[in-house]
């Protein structure tokens, strides 16, 4: 799957494929550039040797975006979607959560969830927009400066 935004007016396009060992180095340097508690490297590790579902989403030049989701029956758990910060509010971010969810659909996959940090205004608006309503609040769950701050639980039907 490809999908397209403008960047400064000209049509960029990003194709969506497997996560792969080689990629890890790649996604660490974003993850690290974009989240103040980013994932490790044995995060990604253990997505990719698990039973995680793992996509890259790359343009003809960088890769920009990924997406890391741990499917169980007929339900997925979104655990990280993340787009480079030079590459954020251009549209990236949804065109990679609207194929994600499509390959769910495509796999029988009748609803997603994730946790989000009530201070990530931006994935708030983003998951809202594709359908997502919170259904529950996880208590100090994730590490927040000197303290811990609580996770929006999010489910969207497929």
């Amino acid at each position: 799957m490809s999908a397209d935004a403008s960047v400064t007016g000209v049509a960029v396009t990003a194709l969506l494929r497997a996560m792969t060992a080689p990629d890890v180095d790649v996604l660490l340097r974003i993850e690290e550039s974009v989240h103040a508690h980013p994932w490790t490297r044995g995060n990604f590790t253990d997505a990719l040797e698990g039973d995680c579902l793992g996509w890259v989403y790359e343009t003809d030049t960088a890769l920009i975006g990924y997406a890391v989701l741990l499917s169980a029956l007929d339900e997925g758990q979104l655990l990280n979607l993340s787009i480079t910060a030079t590459h954020q509010r251009q549209g990236f971010g949804r065109r990679l959560l609207d194929e994600v969810m499509a390959r769910m659909r495509s796999q029988t996959m009748r609803r997603m969830l994730l946790e989000v940090r009530p201070s990530n205004t931006a994935a708030l608006a983003l998951y809202r927009s594709a359908g997502f309503s919170q259904i529950g609040v996880r208590k100090a769950y994730y590490a927040a400066g000197a303290g811990r701050e609580d996770a929006i639980v999010m489910e969207c039907l497929l």
